[in-house]
Formats: structure tokens, sequence, C-alpha cells
């Protein structure tokens, strides 16, 4: 390797002002040929004098700190010279200090390389910091070429599969590689290694290093990690490869290893926030091939944290008690105060880390034709009806438009006759006349078919669009059903009449054309649980970039205004707490033993009717009196199967909510009341006010004694004024 003398260096200055100009015009115009090489010097003379071989040496030097990618393969820039005049050489320098320093001449094994270090992912974590999504140091088996000399191609690829060999029964050979990729690998990019198998984890690495022999090497890669698997998998989504590395001659700024990016879920849709910004990595060999220096440049920095509103406990319960009670259904959590999602969990589910750092075709398609589909997120991608759920809102209607009051007794039969159809209730015994309370509690079909035609389809319609269905919800979800609430004018192009009484009963009863998702059902019920307003639903909680700092945060906000008398909600509430309360109702399954819950069962038809296949749905809020958390469980019913949402659905809130009857009894219980402090003498009773709150006792002054000095901060610690927050 020659390098530049020091005195030469120092002499040069500012290169990218004196030399970058002359070096392009002056010494060789046109010099630079599209492969990146340069021609000799154009001086008439054959023989280079010193003069110009300093100059040439300078220019050389301002294209090495000017950062030229052509600096990497300068060959044959001295030309041959007539033996008649003694060569001028330029002396060796010491080891550099930095690949700036050094200077790339006439070998063909020298390089100057310059790479990039992909950056890690940012974290997706739950609402208290506990990941979903993280990165990993994975390692991955490489050929590490030598530099031969005068060897042909058939040595080249005889010693790499010979190496290869050596990997039989160590490692998977993910990467095959033919005899042409090696050759072309070893003529192109023999000092970067050639990754020859999939990614292991540390521990694997370990057990296999030393058996990896001379020519193998254990080459580090960040890699996208799930810690929980299969956890909320069809809402955090995946990571995959950008695309494979570059072959051929070695170009300025290749990464390391494969990138990735978000390709589903949380992971492509803040795929931006996500990504970190890269750093850089440069590499100095000399004309034998030996690396001489290798130095980072600039460091990498992860992106930014999407920190979700789920709660990462309740989510694996949900998901367990899902696993537990059926094979396909859902589960969703919502709270009514703020509109957070806190639960969202599908079954049957999958494990991202398949999808890490990719998937085989064949593994891929077996997911799509499994008759589960468990790629499928049920909780917010599938649309069903919701059946005798969506009672509650015809009830809410009726009574906000004063078509029944809380004491208004309907006759309730076994059937009533609409047109030249019978409309049956579920159940084969008459109800007679009852009240709104009771026909909730009792899910009498006959009474909401009446009730419902006579309030009308435009009214309880309307209000089930306030209450979020028919539209999407607006979170950060791929492939979102917006579900249906049908018009008049959907009608019409679609069963090519307008919405009649057969129709209107049907709907009042939750089934006909009204679909929804199970997220959907529970955003209702969150409405009907806050009352006065539809709470705007949110999944991400905040935005942070690389240093925790918060550059986006989600605050509380009205979605709709129900447009409802309160007297009217707290009657419907207190018929679907008698769902669950009372004897005769239909959930009495899903009752609690530490607080009152207020739910509706329902059971619909559902798929083609030749498969006679059900789904079951409990849904509600609790507690009944002070409404703080909605949910809609969701069971999809074998072809054949006989459900009912108090004998499938409703058990599994129960089995839910009892294991976090600590928890939920420390957010529901109402604040402390405040003691008042009455001055010295003053009151009776001791110091109590009627009897009832006791006066504050004084404590006295602590002593802090001396102040303490600060602690002083690291450096790294401190934020520029100069960084900024990008919304």
């Amino acid at each position: 390797m020659i390098f530049l003398p020091a005195e030469i260096v120092s002499s040069i200055g500012n290169p990218m002002d004196q030399w970058e100009e002359k070096a392009r015009d002056e010494l060789w115009a046109g010099s630079f040929r599209p492969e990146g090489r340069l021609r000799g010097c154009h001086f008439s003379s054959g023989v280079i004098s010193s003069r110009v071989l300093r100059k040439f040496a300078q220019s050389t030097a301002a294209m090495i700190f000017a950062g030229f990618a052509h600096g990497q393969q300068l060959e044959n820039v001295l030309a041959d010279q007539p033996d008649t005049n003694p060569p001028v050489f330029i002396p060796r320098a010491a080891e550099p200090r930095s690949a700036n320093e050094g200077s790339i001449l006439t070998r063909k094994d020298a390089r100057t390389i310059t790479l990039k270090i992909p950056a890690p992912r940012g974290q997706i974590v739950d609402r208290t910091g506990v990941p979903f999504a993280q990165n990993e140091v994975a390692f991955q088996v490489a050929l590490q070429f030598e530099q031969f000399q005068d060897v042909d191609r058939d040595y080249v690829i005889e010693w790499a599969r010979a190496r290869m060999e050596r990997l039989t029964g160590l490692v998977e050979i993910s990467y095959g590689k033919t005899d042409d990729e090696l050759y072309e690998h070893y003529r192109h990019r023999r000092w970067l290694p050639l990754y020859v198998s999939g990614q292991m984890s540390a521990e694997g690495a370990k057990i296999i290093e030393p058996k990896l022999g001379s020519g193998l090497v254990l080459s580090p890669v960040y890699r996208r990690m799930y810690p929980e698997q299969d956890l909320a998998a069809h809402i955090i989504g995946y990571a995959g490869s950008v695309g494979k590395l570059p072959t051929g001659p070695i170009n300025y700024n290749e990464p390391l290893w494969e990138e990735s990016e978000g390709r589903a879920g949380l992971e492509k849709i803040y795929n931006k926030e996500l990504t970190g910004e890269d750093g850089m990595k440069r590499l100095l060999f000399d004309e034998n091939g030996k690396k001489l220096l290798e130095e980072q440049i600039t460091r990498p920095r992860p992106g930014g944290t999407v920190v979700t509103s789920l709660n990462l406990k309740w989510q694996k319960l949900a998901e367990e008690v899902l696993r537990k009670g059926c094979e396909r259904g859902a589960f969703v959590v919502i709270d009514v105060v703020t509109g957070e999602v806190l639960v969202m969990a599908s079954r049957p589910t999958f494990d991202l880390n398949r999808f890490i750092p990719g998937i085989s075709n064949e593994d891929f398609q077996a997911l799509q034709e499994n008759p589960s589909n468990p790629l499928f997120g049920r909780a917010f991608q599938s649309a069903y009806p919701p059946a005798s759920a969506f009672k509650p809102v015809v009830a809410l209607a009726a009574l906000n438009e004063s078509k029944v009051d809380e004491f208004s007794l309907v006759d309730s039969p076994i059937s009533i006759r609409i047109g030249n159809h019978t409309f049956k209730n579920w159940s084969s015994v008459a109800e007679g006349p009852i009240n709104v309370k009771r026909a909730l509690a009792r899910s009498c079909n006959t009474w909401f078919y009446q009730v419902g035609i006579d309030t009308g389809p435009s009214v309880f319609l309307n209000l089930a669009r306030r209450l979020g269905m028919g539209d999407k919800s607006g979170l950060p979800l791929i492939g979102e059903t917006a579900g249906l609430v049908p018009t008049n004018e959907w009608m019409l192009k679609n069963e090519r009449r307008r919405i009649l009484d057969g129709d209107t009963a049907n709907m009042s009863i939750g089934q006909g054309s009204l679909l929804a998702s199970p997220l959907q059902v529970a955003q209702m019920m969150a409405g009907i649980g806050n009352g006065g307003a539809l709470p705007k639903l949110t999944l991400v909680a905040q935005v942070q970039d690389s240093r925790g700092r918060v550059v986006r945060s989600m605050i509380p906000e009205r979605r709709n205004w129900l447009e409802v008398d309160e007297k009217s909600v707290e009657i419907v509430r207190e018929g679907m707490r008698d769902v669950v309360e009372k004897g005769y109702g239909t959930g009495k399954s899903g009752r609690l033993s530490y607080t009152s819950l207020a739910g509706k069962t329902g059971t619909a038809q559902w798929g083609p009717p030749r498969l006679n296949q059900r789904l079951a749905w409990f849904a509600g809020f609790l507690p009944a009196d002070n409404p703080r958390y909605a949910f809609a469980v969701l069971y999809e019913g074998k072809p054949g199967e006989r459900v009912s949402g108090g004998g499938k659905a409703a058990p599994m809130v129960r089995n839910f909510f009892e294991p976090l009857e600590d928890e939920i009894k420390e957010i529901i219980a109402p604040p402390m009341r405040a003691l008042v402090v009455i001055p010295e003498g003053e009151g009776d009773n001791g110091g109590l006010i009627d009897g009832e709150v006791l006066k504050a006792i004084p404590i006295e002054e602590p002593d802090f004694g001396e102040v303490q000095r600060a602690i002083p901060v690291d450096e790294d610690e401190f934020i520029d004024d100069g960084d900024e927050i990008v919304e």
C-alpha cells in the first residue's frame, strides 16, 4: 500500500476548494470513465515529472477527502515510463489513523469501501412500555474469501464449496449459491462476506462458532423480534426485507445486511416513524487485500417508539380465554371515558416471528389455505350480523322518540304476522305484556318487531350511525371493515326495493342487512355506556423519537353527540343490567362477583345457509351504574352447532374479568372523601362534623438537613437545541 507523505497532506489545505476543479480540468480533463477508473495524464512528455506527480498525489488525496466513490477502484493510474529517467517514489507513511488518509494506487486488491449500517427499527410497545416488537442481534454464517494470487475460476469455486460442505448438519443452508454466484462474488466483492445461512440466535452462534474453521465467519445483523409471538398479531403486523443484497461491483453506501420495512399492521402504517437513521462504516484494505482499518463514521440511530393503548396483560388474558372458549372468535375491550382500545384479540392467530426475516412460499400458502383463516383479524376485518346485541339501540331510539316509556306494556306473543311472513320469537313461550326493561332482559323478538316498526327504521338506523356503525373506526388498522347500515338507496341498488316492514322487523333484532365487526359492537356499547357522546377511539397513544421525546400524542376526543335523553339512556342501562342480574335474564352466566355488569346476548344465523352455521354475542359495559369499560365477545359456531350468547360468549366475559378483580376494583373505586381541617377548639364531637368527618391532624415540619447538590447528568441525556421534533 502506498500512502501520501504527511507534508503533502498538510500542504493540501482545503482539498474541496483547491483541487477538485484542478483534478477535473487541469490534470486529466475527462479522465473519469463510466466504470470509475482513471486514465493516464494528458501531458505530451513521456516522463512524469516530480511536479506533475506531486499535483497528481494532491488531487488523488482531494478525491478521497471529498468522498468520491470512484476513489475506491483506482487502477493503472501511472503510465509506464522510459528507463532513461529515474522514477519518483512516494515514501510510505505510517499506518492510517482514518480511512480518509489512505491512497489507493496501482493494486487491484486495495480498496476503500464505504458501507451503510442499517438502523434498527423502533419498538412497538403497550401502554406501560412492554414491547410487542423489538430488535435483537442475530448471526449469519458467511463465506469470507481470501485474496488469491493468480488462481482460476475452478479453484475459487472448489475452495468455496469445500467450506460450505462443513456446514452440513450444523446450519440450514438457506442461501444456495450457484458456481457463477460464488465466482462473481469473489471477482467483485471478495472483501465482503457472502451470506450462506439463515439467521440464528446468539446462543446458536456460540455453539457452532468453534466448528466453522477458516473461510467461514459469523456476521452479526439486527433482526426484528416479536417477544409475545402471536399476541395481537393482526394489529402489530410484521416487517420484511426490502430486497436482497446487491451483487456485482461494490457501490458506495451499500447496506451491510438486508434492510427491512413494515409489511403489515402498525409496522407498515408507522413505517416512517419506526425507521431509524442509518449509520456509515468505512473499510480500508491494502494491496494484499489485508484489512488495515475499520471505522464507524456515523452511528445508526434507532427509529422511534410507537406506544399503543393496548394493555399487554389484558390482551394476553383475552387471547387465552378465546383459546379455551372457542376455535374462532374475537374479544374487544374499550375504555368508555377515553376511547382507548385496551384489548383487540382475534382467534385463531399466527406467530409473527415466522415472517422474520422472511417466510417461505410453502408456509405462507399453508396459512392462506388454512380453513380457520388465521391471517384474518376477526375483531375488525370481519362483518357479522350484530343479532340481539343491537336491540339496545332500538330500545334507546324508541324511548328517545317517546314511542314507549319505562312503564309502557307491549303484548309479545310467540309470533306475529307481517305481510305474508310470520316472524317468531326465539322462545316458544309467549311473553305477554312486557315493558322495555323486561324486553331487553328476555331478548324478546316480538316486542322489538313491533316497537321497531312503530319507531321507524330511519330513526334507529340513524342512531346506530351516531354510535359508529356503518363506518370505519378511524383507527390505524389495515383491512378494517365498515360494516353495513343500509339506506333506502342501498336497498334499491342491491335488493331492488325500499326498506319494508319485514326488513325493519329483521333489522330491529340485529339481522337482515345489518353487519358490524366486534370492534364496532364494542364501540356501540361504549357510546351507550358513556350516555352523551361516542368517544373517538384510540389505538396509538403516543409516538416517541429515539430519545424518548413525545412527538405525537393522542388526547381523548368526542366523535359524535348521541342526541339522546339522559333518562332514556338510564332505562336502557337498567334493562341491560337485568340481562345479567335477574334470574330471567339471558346473560346470567356473565355475572361478576365484585361489580355489576350490563350486557346483551345475541345469536344469529351466519354464513351460507347450507352450512347451518350460527354465531353468538355478548356485549356490554361495567360497572352498570357508572360504566368504565365496554366489551364485545364473538363466538363463531361450527356448522350445525347449536350456540347461544348466554351459553358460549357470556362465560368468556366472566373468565376474562374475574382474574382482574383487584386491578379493576382499584380503578372503578370512587375517590376517597377529603378531610376537612377544623381550627383547634372549634366544632363538636371532638373535631367531628355531624359525627362523620375527622379533623385533620397537624404534622411537624420535617428536617431535611443540608440541601444536597444536584448530581451531574451524562452528556448523552442532554437534548441539543438544534434537534427538531417533527409532527
